[in-house]
């Protein structure tokens, strides 16, 4: 075997592994697709830039300090509308909401909050960037853990939700703060959108969003077996934006749309979609945009969605996209 076909050989059964890894042992496709880990998070493009910086009085790497076994933390539900600093409820009249945990040590008085987000803002998170000097479409999607010191309660109680949960002990705390490491870690991209085949309760759940309430979940989940006992007096609902669509068609990542001629309509098909949601537009060029993103998500019944690094085609249906505020119970 020469050099060029062991190369060759090499990259097929490496797209072979990603394309079985995505089918059951049945020989079905997985439902909703598993979110993929990384081994580490890579280290961010200096092209991405973000408009506010991420985790700015915190720990960027999500690390907790270490608490006595002995001492008692209060645990919080923290929730407020996003961007609450600077458009106040506005964005909280359509239940679009932001998550977070609080911390309290009974033995130091010391507050903490710890959240997940998009280290570059939700519109990168969600769609990317087309850079002329790049053939496929630019992604600045990371999303991290953020640890810091202090829980502003008029931020969170003002226009949404400070309450007590329950306690835990520094020891299940600090079993909590390792888990977290190795979470953030090894999930490093933000998704926004849960793709769903209609809105019934029984309908099959085709990509789940990755988002700060996912990362709230995940948390008491975890806290939960470590033996905690969180409840609340009140409902915990928590938003979710929805896209609808019959099954998702797999079509490739980067390398095999962008790199390939016999794929160059779709390459193209697929920049031509996304630079309709591109950023800083007039207003004349956001109308125009509206009316072409109307013409193929309901017209035309099309929407390329990324996730795990790879493009999929989503056969969209009505209601198409919507925003609810549900309840998630607690563990």
């Amino acid at each position: 075997m020469t050099h060029t076909e062991a190369v060759v050989c090499l990259k097929l059964l490496l797209f072979l592994h990603v394309v079985v890894a995505q089918f059951r042992s049945d020989g079905q496709r997985q439902w909703p697709v598993p979110y993929r880990r990384f081994d580490r998070r890579p280290d961010v493009d200096s092209y991405c830039e973000a408009l506010y910086p991420f985790c700015p009085t915190g720990d960027r790497d999500g690390r907790f300090p270490y608490l006595r076994d002995s001492d008692v933390i209060s645990v919080y539900r923290l929730q407020t509308p996003v961007w609450e600093f600077k458009y106040g409820d506005l964005l909280g009249k359509f239940h679009i909401m932001h998550d977070a945990i609080g911390f309290s040590s009974s033995e130091t008085g010391t507050n903490y909050t710890m959240e997940w987000y998009e280290l570059f803002q939700l519109g990168n998170c969600t769609f990317p960037h087309l850079r002329p000097e790049v053939s496929a479409p630019f992604w600045c999607n990371q999303g991290a853990a953020c640890f810091f010191e202090g829980i502003d309660d008029l931020h969170w109680s003002q226009n949404g939700t400070l309450e007590k949960l329950g306690e835990i002990t520094g020891d299940q705390f600090n079993d909590l703060a390792r888990w977290v490491q190795d979470d953030n870690e090894t999930g490093i991209y933000y998704e926004t959108w849960t793709v769903r085949s209609d809105p019934s309760p029984n309908a099959t759940v085709w990509f789940e969003s990755y988002d700060c309430s996912q990362f709230v979940h995940r948390t008491y989940r975890k806290l939960s077996e470590l033996g905690a006992k969180l409840s609340s007096r009140t409902q915990t609902n928590y938003t979710k934006i929805y896209l609808y669509s019959g099954e998702p068609t797999y079509l490739g990542n980067d390398s095999a749309i962008f790199g390939q001629p016999a794929l160059k309509n779709l390459a193209v098909d697929i920049r031509k979609f996304y630079h309709t949601f591109r950023p800083h537009q007039s207003i004349v060029d956001l109308a125009i945009s509206l009316l072409e993103v109307y013409k193929k998500v309901v017209v035309e019944k099309s929407f390329y969605l990324y996730y795990n690094f790879e493009y999929w085609h989503l056969p969209m249906k009505p209601p198409y996209l919507k925003i609810t505020y549900e309840e998630v119970p607690l563990p």
